[in-house]
């Protein structure tokens, strides 16, 4: 054992929570040696198990509460200590939204080596009703003691933790993993087994428009066989949830991807649609769409709120996904140009654009990085961009671009508040000031926080 270590493995300790980790775990010290809790609230005496002991930190168990947080709130899900789809629910849900204020505080100053009292941070965007908000569930489907399991996989294994509700997806949902779990079993519908690479169904994904509250189920399967559908499509159709679509998508490769290609329609339409604000939106089994409408619109309209614009301004909007903000940012401006690396996002995109008959906004495919430099080539220059990058951040080749353009505004959307430290302390040094920051809680019940930020070119 090492001696600078002071804890041993599978020892019991009381100890005091001091400070939170970013998955919203409880640290504190023992013996002078850093210590993560899952399930310990700050300001909390607790008595762990040290479960795992590395170099400079270790993992415990929690045991008991000794002292308890005034914060602490009794979880409403029955499976939520295995299951690894919430991570929250035993925070009040004032004090999530304090967490994650705090964690996108920490990030900027510890990463970023930012002041944060140079900056205006907002408290936490939250929900009326944090809960039921997702308006789209994508489960495995496995077997245990003969039973068939479908729910979310407990935290950092591929063990599927059956479930029968869960209360941070719509009701639909609900309805219909129960009805597909009981024609499994009617019918010996074998669930996918990921080890040997047999069976037949994978994943369950289930979609629910808020606004015009149509259904589609997808049951994803290992091959283009898929017996009993015809039952199957009888019983979906039977639970009156206003089930529009039913497709089978079939994924024959051996991957952790959930969906394949090729889409097969069962039953119904190849798509739903559903409103983010004024804005219509087509959804089919593979389409990218935010799975929380209500905090969506919150999100967007603070980004089209820190664009400033006054309806003459060039905007482009970098990574643009299937071109949901250019269409917000399209009300009040002259030109949006979006750009975006996938292909069939940017075919989404000006699919979205013609069906809501917005003429000023075009769509390009491509690397951000190299695009908006062949732009500026040609003379086309923005006096703002938004960027909402995937959770790995920005290029910083794309950061640079940016920059040598001198946009007056840059509106930052981030969906990872260490990244996003990251680039706010390289666009400082490009001279770009951070002036506002949102946290906005899309993700109610769990560690993850957007985050909307103003710059202003120095």
């Amino acid at each position: 054992m090492n001696k600078n270590i002071s804890i041993n493995k599978n020892e019991e300790y009381d100890m005091k929570i001091t400070g939170m980790g970013y998955e919203g775990e409880g640290v504190g010290k023992i013996n002078d040696f850093t210590v993560f809790v899952l399930g310990a609230l700050l300001n909390e005496k607790v008595k762990v198990k040290i479960v795992k002991v590395n170099k400079n930190f270790a993992f415990a168990k929690l045991v008991d509460v000794i002292e308890a947080s005034e914060h602490r709130t009794e979880p409403v899900c029955s499976i939520y200590k295995r299951c690894g789809g919430c991570q929250l629910q035993h925070y009040s849900y004032q004090a999530q939204l304090d967490f994650k204020k705090q964690r996108v505080k920490d990030c900027i100053e510890r990463i970023g080596k930012l002041k944060i009292s140079e900056v205006n941070l907002h408290d936490t965007i939250g929900m009326n009703d944090p809960y039921r908000y997702r308006n789209k569930v994508q489960l495995p489907v496995g077997e245990k003691n003969g039973e068939v399991n479908i729910g979310f996989y407990a935290q950092r294994t591929h063990e599927i933790i059956n479930m029968d509700t869960c209360n941070i997806q719509h009701e639909a949902a609900d309805k219909v993993l129960k009805l597909i779990k009981s024609w499994m079993k009617k019918y010996n519908i074998k669930s996918y087994n990921e080890q040997l690479h047999t069976g037949s169904i994978r994943h369950i994904m289930v979609r629910k428009a808020f606004k015009t509250n149509e259904v589609m189920v997808v049951v994803v399967t290992r091959s283009n066989e898929l017996p009993h559908k015809e039952e199957l499509v009888e019983m979906l159709l039977e639970s009156k949830e206003n089930i529009v679509s039913i497709i089978q998508n079939v994924n024959s490769k051996k991957t952790n991807v959930i969906l394949g290609i090729e889409c097969i329609t069962l039953w119904g339409k190849d798509n739903i649609s559903d409103y983010i604000g004024d804005f219509k939106f087509n959804i089919s089994p593979l389409s990218f769409f935010q799975v929380n409408p209500v905090q969506t619109e919150v999100l967007y309209n603070k980004a089209l709120e820190y664009a400033s614009l006054t309806g003459n301004e060039t905007v482009f909007d970098a990574y643009c996904g299937t071109g949901t903000i250019s269409l917000f940012l399209s009300q009040k401006s002259k030109k949006v140009y979006g750009i975006e690396i996938i292909p069939q996002a940017i075919e989404n995109a000006k699919i979205n654009a013609k069906q809501n008959n917005i003429n000023n906004a075009e769509f390009i495919v491509g690397e951000s990085e190299k695009i908006i430099p062949e732009l500026i080539k040609k003379g086309i220059k923005a006096d703002v961009v938004v960027v909402d990058p995937p959770r790995k951040g920005c290029e910083k080749s794309l950061l640079e671009a940016i920059a040598q353009m001198a946009p007056e505004r840059i509106v930052y959307v981030s969906c990872d508040p260490g990244t996003l430290a990251r680039d706010l302390s390289i666009l400082d040094e490009l001279g770009y000031t951070a002036t506002e920051i949102q946290p906005v809680d899309m993700f109610p019940q769990t560690a993850h926080v957007e985050t909307v930020v103003k710059l202003y070119r120095k």
